[in-house]
């Protein structure tokens, strides 16, 4: 386990706390538009981690969004 996949648990589970969706869908995009440099640059470990990130993100607004409703 990576450092990072650490600082990416505990981000998660903070938002996750707070249970509001818009977090978690800013920080999904927030990770989306880091990794676009790296892809260009070809750092392609670090870009594929924060895409990987981004979905877990992502998914995770969308199941605390209809899990509130």
């Amino acid at each position: 386990m990576e450092p990072q996949d650490i600082i990416f648990i505990l981000i998660l589970a903070t938002l996750l706390w707070k249970r509001n969706p818009k977090y978690l869908v800013a920080a999904g995009l927030a990770c989306l538009v880091l990794s676009m440099p790296l892809f260009h640059f070809w750092i392609f470990f670090t870009a594929e981690r924060l895409v990987m990130y981004a979905v877990g993100f992502l998914l995770s607004a969308i199941v605390l969004f209809y899990t509130s409703k």
